[in-house]
């Protein structure tokens, strides 16, 4: 998240847009001629009365600037704990076999842990 977007990612789809459109000193019809829709569609995006598709979303990121996490997902809504960034920073300097033997150990402890999450919510003593 860049000085621009920082303190956006609270709000939702409808405001992040109008925001980023703003910051980006565009108007609703600049923007709409960037992407390619008309500027009522745009006018609906930033009102909530309709959300984009996929490919409307990947030009919108385009033209502002920004990702598609960043214009889509709320807060920490997919941000990994800092410290895994760091982690994953450091992996980047490693050498191909390296990094496959990494990658292997997450994938190895994240699929215990979705079977141990499987084996509880299955089990006779959980009351759902």
């Amino acid at each position: 998240m860049n000085e621009l977007t920082h303190g956006l990612s609270d709000m939702p789809f409808a405001d992040r847009l109008t925001d980023f459109r703003k910051q980006r000193g565009l108007t609703q019809e600049g923007l709409a001629d960037l992407i390619g829709i008309t500027k009522t569609q745009v006018y609906r995006y930033e009102r909530g009365g309709a959300q984009p598709t996929l490919d409307v979303i990947r030009r919108l990121a385009i033209a502002l600037s920004v990702t598609t996490d960043e214009l889509i997902f709320e807060g920490k809504e997919r941000q990994a704990d800092e410290s895994l960034f760091l982690l994953l920073e450091g992996v980047s300097q490693l050498t191909a076999d390296e990094k496959h033997v990494i990658k292997e150990m997450i994938e190895g402890i994240l699929l215990k842990h979705q079977a141990r999450r499987l084996i509880s919510e299955r089990s006779p003593n959980n009351n759902n």
